[in-house]
């Protein structure tokens, strides 16, 4: 489940900031940013395409390695929690807003949602463990007294 997540991640960030890059006008007039200066293309250039690629390459990454899937799932709580947030006070303090930022609301609080869920089942996983190690450890010891 967690390389799903992990791969999820990976596809999104990285095919929405290639769009964002490749596509810099159309993506910029969906979330209605309607007059961007020369400056302003070169940010969303920067934050929503290279920024956004990178993301999923780090996904990526934590996908295609297993020992870090755990740190792949706290990077998602560590990167969608602000994000809710924001998102939060931002709708309560500008809305209403489009139907796009609204659904971009929803995939990032589904996102943390499912890290925290991964991140919970993950600690009940090492605690059970860890557990099954002391009791198999311990039925070693007895056979080696006895």
């Amino acid at each position: 489940m967690t390389f799903l997540y992990l791969s999820f991640n990976a596809v999104m960030y990285a095919v929405f900031g290639l769009w964002c890059a490749l596509a810099l006008d159309a993506t910029s007039a969906n979330l209605r940013y309607v007059a961007l200066s020369s400056s302003g293309r070169s940010e969303y250039f920067t934050v929503y395409g290279g920024l956004q690629w990178g993301l999923g390459l780090v996904f990526a990454l934590m996908a295609l390695r297993p020992d870090l899937h755990r740190t792949g799932v706290l990077v998602g709580i560590a990167l969608y929690t602000p994000l809710v947030l924001h998102r939060t006070i931002s709708l309560l303090r500008f809305g209403p807003v489009e139907t796009m930022t609204l659904g971009i609301a929803a995939l990032e609080v589904a996102m943390l949602l499912a890290a925290l869920a991964l991140w919970f089942a993950g600690r009940q996983a090492v605690r059970r463990a860890g557990r099954a190690a002391r009791g198999l450890s311990g039925a070693r010891a007895e056979r080696r007294a006895g």
